[in-house]
């Protein structure tokens, strides 16, 4: 049983969550502010997401997403009643991989939440190494290596990494990898795009700034010569 760790200093909404987290088959673990969030998540280092509102007592939800992505690319999804393009974009920069603004539809945040473990779980079926330069993205373990060392990235960042490397030289609009990665349901714009991407590249270092091209007033591509792409 998937655990999901639901934090929200309201207890009418860890209940209301946490009721329909059960009634989907997963073991929800309450917390109601980010302290005890984070205290979960290190207790749990196998939970399967976390569910993070933002204004907590003692630890924001900004601030819990930020140290988990120290050392993890769980997925997490903020919900929140802020609804500002400042939050939900501050939200991404911290590493969120989903906004959802209160009040929401109980069972459509669950869709969310399914969604987000499917791609996780790579639901596609295409599992497979691809490494370019000196980098190598294993997708059957979800995991990525930059000159032999590993590389921490959130589900969006390995996303968008997937897909460039799957196809180099192809560009990828804003909008199709808003469709693709974030889903059709997506209240964002494209800036979120853009924003997940220059975390990546700043992560990847030089490499980033190598092959991850902007395709001005269209998108993204991975640019390589014919000797560097597996």
């Amino acid at each position: 049983m998937k655990k999901i760790i639901i934090a929200d200093d309201e207890e009418l909404i860890r209940r209301l969550v946490s009721d329909f987290l059960v009634a989907e088959g997963y073991e929800p673990l309450l917390a109601d502010d980010g302290d005890v969030a984070l205290r979960l998540f290190n207790e749990n280092p196998d939970a399967a997401l976390l569910i993070l509102d933002i204004m907590m007592p003692n630890m924001d939800g900004w601030e819990v997403c930020r140290k988990v992505r120290e050392t993890s690319d769980v997925p997490i999804i903020m919900l929140t009643a802020r609804s500002q393009e400042y939050d939900q974009l501050t939200a991404f920069d911290c590493g969120a991989d989903d906004y959802v603004t209160k009040p929401c539809s109980p069972s459509v945040l669950m869709k969310r939440v399914a969604a987000l473990l499917r791609r996780r779980e790579g639901g596609s079926g295409n599992m497979k190494v691809l490494t370019v330069d000196d980098l190598k993205l294993d997708s059957f373990a979800h995991e990525v290596w930059l000159e032999g060392k590993s590389i921490s990235l959130t589900l969006k960042e390995y996303s968008i990494l997937q897909k460039l490397l799957g196809a180099p030289g192809r560009v990828f609009t804003r909008e199709q990898m808003l469709d693709d990665i974030w889903g059709f349901d997506f209240e964002g714009d494209v800036r979120t795009v853009d924003s997940h991407v220059a975390r990546l590249r700043t992560k990847l270092g030089e490499w980033g700034t190598k092959h991850i091209k902007t395709i001005y007033g269209t998108g993204y591509k991975l640019e390589v010569n014919k000797d560097e792409a597996n």
